[in-house]
């Protein structure tokens, strides 16, 4: 088929079908951004938000792109929750355009090289990718997933105007998705993986590894992760044998149920009518086999294959496989499966749902079921409690990382501690109590990790429930310390960066 079928193909949509996505996207992006400034901090980030008060070049749980994120956001809005969420709804809106173009140009190269039954709006893909609770969350929330997916985004754009141009200069915008990829969260290097068996399934792209394009892309992608290998150098690996420490791992007793983890958070999280149409696209393309369906099969079932070994020995948080969801995307629109329209119904009115619970808490749900409970509800009370308590207090701390995080970000004229090693990572000043008393607190649910020397010292000193309408949260267990604090390495005892309200 020739170029001139492919373009009068498309002019067969009309024009206001094109024109009405620009407006929903930005409408859908306008709510975002609210959404963003109302909703409360979650301690996850929180925690990455105190990353951004220290930026660094990398970080011992993720490297650090959602850091320097949130540093834009906050230098434009202060210490805020839209400060710190600013480019997540920015970063769908455009990561969406460039998954639509990315399926657009996969659409012309299948309608270039062979017959294809029907063209769908490639903007459906757009729909759909929307229609994800994963999306729906992610793009409300920061957390190192936002930048992953608006460069897997990137990334899968410059694959399509690879092949349907033929230009050999896009490998050079494939390195830097996937350098800047892999400074959001290490699970980047697998669609690269991916990219590199599609290279090696056809002749064609053999030949382009003749050339000094693909190398050239390469050279920059490595440059761009630089950053994070050098820190990693100079801290022990401390990240790279965090994030890679299980991989391998075998629990045949427990694989059936991490497994069962998987399937049903990918159930929940791409919604059961998209995960349907996800598995029917991937059935659909293998037996199509074409040079298209080979790369978007292998961006997707590489990573798959990849956390479907690792939930053989351990857990695969559910959010873990959200990089594959763009180019899942566009396998259902290149399916053409007209069901699309239902699966993204009930994708909204499941985000409808979960947004009111958010908002509302109009469901009577307890902690174990209502996640937005359990993150989000009642910090700012909790925070005015723990300083009520606190008073007279030299100093506020806690051991654990995403508690201690929340307490500086609603705590600006308080000293906050974080009281564990992983402090020692970051270049925080030190601090020390010689006269006084300072409030430990901890989640009332957990008890002290085997050798804490907190277990000897803290004195018992109460709780706080952290709550909301009535309906708790968590609660924690406050602890007296007097100081001098001789029993507690002094290099653990970090003074965190406190919010500028």
């Amino acid at each position: 088929m020739s170029l001139h079928s492919v373009r009068k193909a498309f002019s067969r949509l009309p024009a206001s079908v094109l024109a009405h996505p620009f407006v929903s996207l930005g409408v859908l992006t306008v709510l975002r951004l609210i959404l963003a400034a109302c909703l409360p901090v979650t301690p996850d980030e929180a925690y990455y938000w105190t990353w951004s008060r220290n930026l660094q070049a990398s970080y011992l749980d993720h490297p650090p792109m959602v850091a320097w994120w949130i540093w834009i956001g906050t230098a434009l809005f202060g210490d805020t929750g839209l400060g710190v969420r600013l480019t997540a709804p920015l970063a769908a809106a455009f990561g969406t355009v460039l998954t639509v173009l990315a399926c657009r140009d996969f659409q012309a190269v299948l309608l270039r090289d062979g017959p294809f039954a029907r063209v769908v709006n490639p903007w459906v893909v757009g729909v759909l990718l929307n229609a994800t609770l994963a999306l729906a969350v992610g793009a409300t929330v920061m957390t190192p997933d936002t930048p992953l997916l608006f460069f897997m985004a990137q990334f899968l754009w410059a694959a399509g105007r690879l092949v349907r141009t033929g230009d050999l200069r896009w490998w050079l915008l494939l390195g830097v998705s996937a350098g800047l990829g892999f400074d959001s969260k290490y699970t980047m290097v697998l669609p690269v993986a991916g990219l590199g068996l599609w290279c090696l399934l056809s002749s064609q792209r053999l030949k382009q590894l003749l050339t000094p394009w693909p190398w050239l892309g390469a050279a920059i992608g490595l440059s761009l992760t630089f950053p994070v290998v050098w820190w990693n150098a100079t801290h022990g690996w401390a990240s790279f044998i965090r994030q890679g420490g299980r991989t391998g791992d075998w629990q045949p007793s427990r694989a059936p149920g991490y497994l069962g983890e998987l399937l049903g958070g990918q159930i929940g999280l791409l919604t059961p009518g998209i995960f349907l149409l996800s598995v029917a696209a991937v059935i659909a393309a293998f037996r199509r086999r074409t040079d298209m369906d080979r790369l978007l099969l292998c961006l997707t079932c590489v990573p798959a294959a990849v956390f479907v070994q690792h939930a053989l020995g351990d857990r695969v948080q559910a959010n873990w496989p959200v990089l594959i969801y763009p180019a899942l995307m566009c396998l259902i629109v290149l399916q053409a499966d007209r069901r699309w329209k239902v699966a993204a119904g009930l994708g909204y009115v499941l985000w409808g749902l979960l947004l009111c619970q958010t908002t509302t808490g109009f469901l009577p749900l307890n902690r174990h079921f209502d996640v937005a409970l359990r993150q989000g509800g009642g910090w700012p009370t909790f925070a005015e409690n723990v300083a009520q308590q606190s008073e007279g207090a030299a100093f506020i701390a806690s051991d654990e990382y995403a508690l201690a995080s929340e307490l500086a970000f609603h705590l600006p004229d308080r000293i906050v501690l974080g009281a564990e090693p992983r402090w020692m990572l970051f270049d925080l000043p030190a601090w020390s109590c010689r006269t006084g008393w300072g409030l430990l607190i901890r989640n009332g649910r957990r008890s002290f990790p085997q050798g804490s020397p907190w277990a000897s010292l803290g004195k018992p000193a109460g709780m706080i429930v952290r709550s909301r309408g009535g309906r708790e949260a968590e609660r924690y267990n406050l602890y007296r310390i007097a100081c001098p604090i001789p029993a507690v390495p002094a290099a653990w005892l970090r003074k965190l960066p406190a919010a500028s309200h």
